[in-house]
């Protein structure tokens, strides 16, 4: 089995590749749809979040009112962390489960918004980097998903520089390219992730 830790900052088109990566044959974790799945209804996670914030970061249905949490962490880097002691370790937990139950020779692709800022490059045998300038990043942003350009400005700020992702990345992806030429770079570079995941491991 080969790991791959995969992150790039928003508005790269991380996704894309990710979608091109299963296409290819990866398996594929998501972090962003676990973080979700571990606070569920009914679930020890959200029972968790509720006790440290209170009734009123649920919607009427009873699930996470998303918007009003991120509002009430947003800015409060105490607030921040508590959240995070309580769905990193659970995200961190179901990954693995995850991890485990695909088969050996398998190209395991975590995707990871955070995994510069959070120190995690060495956990996976491969870091790819998905890389994009910021005006493009900008331009995906405003057009594709409606955010005002202060608001895109913020959430790049908030993340590292694309300098600090490009510095742990053993593969980069230029991501300021048409649709094609971004599937044939994938196609390259699963080639050589199956050439890896395929090399006898030193005992």
């Amino acid at each position: 089995m080969l790991t791959v830790g995969l992150t790039g900052g928003i508005g790269a088109g991380k996704s894309e590749v990710s979608r091109l990566l299963v296409e290819c044959g990866a398996v594929l974790i998501d972090a962003d749809r676990i973080a979700r799945e571990v606070v569920e209804p009914g679930t020890p996670g959200l029972a968790a979040v509720v006790q440290a914030f209170g009734e009123e970061i649920l919607a009427e249905d009873g699930s996470l009112d998303r918007p009003r949490l991120g509002a009430l962490v947003f800015g409060d880097p105490e607030k921040l962390a508590t959240l995070n002691s309580i769905v990193h370790p659970l995200v961190g937990a179901r990954s693995r489960e995850l991890e485990e139950a695909a088969p050996e020779d398998a190209v395991v692709v975590h995707d990871v918004p955070l995994l510069t800022e959070n120190g995690l490059a060495s956990l996976y045998d491969v870091v790819i980097v998905v890389d994009a300038s910021t005006r493009t990043q900008l331009d995906r942003l405003v057009r594709l998903r409606g955010m005002s350009e202060t608001d895109a400005r913020a959430r790049m700020a908030a993340q590292a520089t694309r300098e600090q992702r490009r510095a742990i990345a053993d593969v980069v992806i230029d991501n300021d390219v048409p649709l094609d030429a971004l599937e044939r770079r994938v196609k390259e570079v699963w080639a050589g992730l199956v050439r890896r995941a395929r090399e006898p491991r030193p005992e």
